[in-house]
């Protein structure tokens, strides 16, 4: 893709918060908050389609974020670390094309610029963990280079 998906990502992440804070319907938010991306039109619908999906899923998503978030209320988590860590699951579950690493690693980076100082630890140790169990229960659905599983997995164990 011609596009930078970082640049995208701090777009769709702005476009959830203002989906979640305003209360606005989903295409109001996108028209706006996208704007200045529809100058690409791919740049746009990639990012369009990504906030309508974490948007349409996001109650499965925060399924498995309860569930890896045991010590935390839900409802105590910082809005945009659980924006993040929703960008992020989804990635890892419908975005096949994306390597799983990649998705953890710009979720952290975008926890560092837009959340707490502590923020990208706890996004990182919870998306490893899905990560972790997404790819132990075979619900992991990447395929290519790089995109079914890490150097480290694919190495024999020492003997």
């Amino acid at each position: 893709m011609a596009f930078k998906r970082r640049l995208v990502r701090e777009k769709v992440l702005q476009a959830l918060y203002a989906y979640e804070l305003s209360g606005e319907p989903v295409d109001f938010v996108v028209e706006h908050i996208l704007a200045s991306l529809e100058k690409e039109r791919e740049t746009f619908e990639f990012a369009a389609k990504f906030v309508k999906a974490v948007i349409e899923h996001s109650d499965e998503i925060d399924g498995i974020i309860r569930g890896h978030v045991e010590h935390w209320e839900f409802s105590r988590l910082a809005i945009i670390d659980k924006l993040i860590l929703r960008m992020g699951i989804c990635e890892l579950l419908y975005y096949d094309d994306i390597p799983p690493k990649v998705s953890i690693n710009e979720s952290i980076e975008i926890a560092r610029l837009y959340s707490t100082e502590k923020s990208d630890k706890f996004v990182n140790g919870v998306l490893d963990a899905i990560l972790s169990d997404l790819t132990k229960s075979g619900k992991l659905k990447k395929s290519g280079r790089g995109l079914q599983t890490s150097r480290t997995q694919q190495r024999p164990p020492k003997q």
